[in-house]
């Protein structure tokens, strides 16, 4: 699914004018209809308060034109304008003329802050004051009313998206923003619903699609893509009948350090699970009997010293190697795996350590073989791109480090963005339960299990994000959050792995 930006959506509107020989108004009032389907659904004549506040562009026009079906089905409404400015949308005005047709008292002009409603929490605030359009800062009162509503503790429902959001640039106040309990968004998700200091202002989203040019909207690029089953479906290359271990690769892992030994433990065994056919662990000595022990399945290889890595040279030809679970960052581990780097020529899944290495010696990312995949927590992220100012900042910065040398990086976070060239791809798997320690080691491992099985390191990078998101969806369903710990992860690949081939037989 594609994640327009806010003039695509414009185009995307009028293209759909023109296509389907409709008016602005018809389009708004299909957007408004939808959005009451859904809210008589759930309310099924229910009596509560429902206060819809509106502002004078098109958002305010959804809101009177639902205000005005809600009505007509006899619910409990009220309508405000907030008439922050004299200049309106011919949209708004067609339908601020059909309710008051409805209702001739209706809507309430709003211009002050002593024009405020009384809002219970028991009550229904519909939010339609802005929508995507949005690119300036708030006026003071209307500020003032926002934080009124978010005080109310009513429940919010917010139209397309929550008002004083931006949608493509940072937004600059963030007091001065609605927080929905669901937003109704048409068409295709938001980008901000899905980065870290936005995606907090609306607890859920249900994507409401009315109908805009399908010709337009397939032929459009975007930066941006939502990664959902459909998209790994396309990727997931099933098993062949007469394969065998050396048809789907030889993995090698390189981590590990005195005490960190349970970090490639984790991503040997997700690396397994993961579908490689045969998985070899490089660690120090002090962590041979743990890997044997715990690991069966895998063959290790240990360095001369005891308690780290020195040498990374080990004698076999994988056809990927993830490095840096575990690994440490002492001088002589840095030196030798600065030294390794030189030497590789195919792409390699480069986490944890291994990263903080490469971010105090950044001249060393030109040796990182091409096509390579980054896999950092924001911390790890930070030290690579330095600080950014906000989300799109930090894009912006990632970006510009993949296009500098060729990588793929994943952001690792509550929707993992893998970013190559200028190119999101945004997942949505996962859950707050798997904000636990190993939790990356796990992701390395299926990285680069599935790069080990012929999987490209781009395709490799969004399947496995995907699907340790949703073998920590299917976990959390036994543990819950709180309790979900990285092995639970790894437990639970092989059902994520089925409930994709179920999805494939439907």
């Amino acid at each position: 699914m594609k994640i327009y930006t806010a003039k695509q959506f414009y185009e995307a509107d009028k293209a759909t004018v023109e296509k389907q020989k409709i008016t602005s108004i018809d389009l708004m009032e299909r957007a408004a209809e939808l959005v009451f389907q859904w809210l008589d659904g759930q309310l099924q004549g229910a009596k509560v308060p429902i206060h819809i506040f509106c502002g004078i562009g098109n958002n305010g026009g959804d809101g009177l034109a639902l205000g005005r079906m809600l009505l007509q089905k006899e619910y409990n409404v009220t309508c405000y304008v907030v008439n922050y400015s004299n200049q309106r949308s011919p949209c708004f005005l067609i339908n601020y003329d059909r309710i008051k047709n409805v209702h001739p008292l209706w809507p309430l002009l709003m211009k002050e802050e002593s024009d405020f409603p009384n809002i219970q929490k028991e009550d229904i605030v519909i939010d339609a004051i802005f929508g995507i359009g949005l690119n300036r800062p708030l006026l003071g009162w209307v500020k003032d009313l926002i934080q009124h509503l978010n005080a109310s503790q009513a429940f919010i429902l917010s139209i397309d998206i929550p008002s004083g959001l931006f949608v493509d640039i940072p937004t600059p106040d963030k007091d001065a923003v609605i927080k929905a309990n669901i937003t109704l968004t048409f068409q295709a998700p938001k980008l901000v619903f899905f980065l870290p200091e936005t995606a907090v202002f609306s607890k859920s989203e249900e994507i409401l699609p009315i109908g805009l040019d399908a010709a337009y909207l397939a032929k459009t690029p975007t930066e941006a893509v939502l990664i959902q089953k459909q998209e790994i479906l396309a990727m997931y290359v099933p098993r062949e009948k007469f394969g065998h271990k050396g048809t789907y690769g030889h993995s090698l892992l390189i981590g590990g350090s005195y005490g960190k030994m349970g970090a490639v433990t984790l991503a040997a065994l997700s690396c397994l699970r993961a579908g490689a056919g045969k998985v070899t662990v490089g660690i120090p000595k002090c962590g041979y009997t743990v890997l044997q022990t715990a690991v069966p399945e895998v063959m290790v290889l240990t360095d001369t010293d005891e308690n780290e890595i020195t040498n990374f040279s080990f004698p076999i030809h994988p056809e990927v190697i993830g490095i840096g679970i575990g690994l440490g960052t002492s001088a002589e581990t840095e030196k030798g795996f600065l030294k390794f780097l030189k030497t590789q020529k195919k792409p390699m899944v480069i986490d944890a350590d291994a990263l903080n290495i490469l971010a105090k010696n950044p001249k060393s990312l030109k040796d990182v073989p091409k096509m390579s995949i980054l896999t950092p927590h924001p911390g790890e992220l930070e030290r690579l791109i330095g600080r950014w100012t906000d989300d799109f900042d930090k894009l912006i910065k990632t970006k510009a480090l993949s296009k500098k040398h060729h990588l793929v990086i994943v952001i690792k976070g509550a929707h993992t963005i893998t970013v190559y060239q200028d190119k999101l791809y945004v997942n949505t798997t996962g859950s707050p339960g798997m904000a636990t320690a190993g939790s990356g080691d796990v992701l390395t491992g299926i990285i680069t299990g599935l790069i080990s099985q012929g999987y490209g390191t781009l395709d490799a990078a969004i399947f496995g994000v995907y699907l340790h998101g949703s073998a920590g969806d299917i976990a959390v369903q036994k543990t819950g959050y709180e309790s979900l710990i990285a092995g639970d992860i790894v437990s639970h690949i092989g059902d994520a792995y089925l409930e994709l081939i179920r999805v494939d037989e439907k």
